[in-house]
């Protein structure tokens, strides 16, 4: 037989999970070795537990105490759906970033936190105090669905309701079966007493047996992540077409009559490799509330069934899309879910709010919106963010809410109270969102260095001060209250949705990056790019001259990503280039 008609072989992490037993591997033995580090096999597990293994890159090279030239760290992320949490649930996650963590907590784009710096020796302990406050870290990385997300507004109407409830459902549909999470990090070692926490009951530990233990995602699990969201036509804060499979609500009257299914979104690509892009989501179908939850898993077990297992450069559903186009996807679809599904319905999105700043809930309380750089919460000598949110949830217990442009929204505001939330916040030096420019306001940043192992250069520390720059020449030329989405990554994988704002900058080398352009703040837009490997240094150079020509040529209120889009790049390039 010629090779080229060979079938392809799985790649070495399909092996891994296929030999795992379901998640577990060799984590359990290695998590007690005298080793501050996994193998290789464990590291690629762990994630699925909520976990991964990094190492500190600005001491990388440097001999540590145990003779490596590595200080093995632990990045752990907590899965909270719709980014909804109580109080104790985010004061515990404080607690836990100064006890075991590097003193800080990150707010992600996905509506969740993350613990960074965390050591192996307190990593059973860290996983275990998250899931004693009801949350859990189990599917929130891996190939598995990841955390739902939907609009953190905390409206109290039933539109909202639907929409958290839904969340929810999704959620738990799609939470990994398997008992190896609870064997290894809610166990106690002494008693093997299980502990039932994190939403978990003991049916759902033992409900399963044999071959039926993952009924959804099988032996091996998905061939790569999968992402879902759900959003309002109005307000698409959450990036719907982003995901690998989105629901947009479909309104009547002020109710929801179904949802339109958005399939194929994705935004990793590989410069180096031409077979991969990112992409939006597509609408497959309408389904009502009944049909939702069943045309959601059978989307799911084709991708399981169907997607690549060989190259996981091509793993995500957005290529078994493209490879067989949208109508074989649908078919295929059809014939897991049992019958035809209908037509898209003619609704799309058509904004988006940040949630910033003071709103009625509708229950007579307030929300409040507050701008969180990067979603870095941390206490600086000028700004203590994190002892001002500790106050604040001490003294007034507001609900929490994650957003997905790693910011924080406090709910359940007393109306008496809103005045003592601002103060608090303006006695530790935090700006009210009020306060902060529209470019730091609609900017995000991913973590990159010095905890990502995957970064190629900065990211979260480099864009605070270009933005620093970049304000001043705005307000310079009276464009400072023009808003316009701003994402920089620290490598192609796309964690900060880079490549359909308006403006993003991804990392290719050591201090410089590719620069798209085009893309529109509702997200539903891919960019272009507009440079390649352009050095940081002249990066707001770059972004200046874009804002020149976009002041002196601009029609009506048109937004820098559609005046780039309507010009294209070549127009672009001969103005800043001149």
């Amino acid at each position: 037989m010629s090779s080229a008609n060979k079938e392809p072989q799985p790649s070495a992490i399909e092996v891994f999970k296929n030999d795992s037993e379901y998640l577990l591997g060799e984590i359990g033995t290695e998590l007690v070795d005298q080793n501050n580090f996994f193998g290789k096999g464990s590291v690629q597990l762990l994630k699925h537990h909520g976990t991964y293994q990094q190492d500190d890159r600005d001491v990388r090279g440097q001999i540590q105490d145990d003779g490596s030239k590595k200080r093995f760290i632990y990045m752990v992320r907590t899965r909270i759906p719709g980014g909804r949490m109580t109080t104790r649930q985010f004061l515990a996650h404080l607690d836990l970033c100064d006890e075991v963590g590097n003193t800080t907590l990150r707010i992600t784009s996905r509506q969740t936190l993350q613990l960074h710096g965390v050591i192996k020796s307190d990593l059973k302990n860290t996983i275990k105090r998250i899931n004693d406050t009801e949350l859990t870290t189990l599917a929130a990385c891996g190939d598995v669905a990841r955390n739902t997300m939907c609009c953190p507004a905390p409206f109290k109407n039933a539109v909202y309701d639907e929409l958290r409830g839904l969340t929810d459902e999704i959620a738990e549909r799609l939470r990994p079966r398997t008992k190896t999470y609870h064997e290894l990090w809610l166990t106690d070692t002494d008693t093997g007493e299980k502990c039932l926490v994190g939403g978990d009951s003991e049916a759902s530990l033992s409900g399963y047996d044999g071959d039926d233990i993952e009924p959804i995602y099988g032996r091996q699990y998905l061939p790569r992540k999968f992402k879902i969201g759900i959003t309002l036509p109005h307000d698409n804060c959450i990036d719907v077409y982003t995901h690998d499979l989105g629901l947009i609500a479909v309104l009547e009257d002020n109710k929801i009559t179904g949802y339109n299914v958005l399939v194929g979104g994705g935004q990793g690509r590989s410069p180096s490799a031409k077979k991969t892009f990112p992409a939006l989501g597509q609408k497959l179908c309408f389904a009502t509330r009944a049909e939702v939850i069943s045309i959601i898993e059978a989307v799911v077990k084709v991708q399981r069934d169907h997607g690549n297992r060989s190259d996981r450069k091509v793993a995500r559903m957005k290529y078994l899309i493209h490879n067989w186009g949208l109508e074989k996807f649908k078919a295929k679809v059809e014939e897991y879910w049992g019958g035809s599904l209908t037509e898209p319905d003619p609704t799309d999105v058509t904004g988006h709010d940040d949630h910033m700043g003071w709103h009625e809930q509708g229950d007579g309380n307030w929300f409040y919106g507050l701008n969180i750089e990067n979603g870095r919460i941390k206490d600086t000598e000028t700004m203590k963010l994190k002892t001002a949110l500790r106050e604040i949830c001490e003294q007034l217990r507001p609900s929490i809410n994650l957003t997905a442009h790693q910011s924080l929204i406090f709910g359940d505001v007393a109306e008496g109270d809103r005045a003592k939330l601002e103060e608090i916040l303006i006695q530790h030096g935090v700006l009210l969102s009020g306060d902060i420019s529209n470019a730091r306001l609609w900017s995000m940043a991913c973590v990159a260095w010095p905890t990502c192992g995957l970064s190629i250069t900065e990211s979260e520390r480099a864009l605070p001060g270009m933005i620093d720059d970049l304000e001043v020449a705005l307000d310079d030329m009276g464009l400072s209250e023009e808003k316009f989405t701003l994402r920089m990554t620290g490598c192609p994988n796309g964690c900060a949705r880079p490549y359909n704002p308006e403006i993003g900058l991804v990392g290719r080398a050591k201090n410089k990056y590719t620069m798209f352009v085009g893309g529109a703040r509702i997200g539903n837009r891919l960019s272009f790019i507009h440079k390649d490997m352009l050095p940081a240094e002249e990066v707001v150079p770059s972004i200046i001259k874009l804002f020149e020509y976009f002041k002196e040529e601009r029609q009506g209120k048109e937004s820098i990503g559609d005046f780039c889009t309507r010009k294209g790049n070549d127009a672009l390039l001969e103005y800043v280039e001149a």
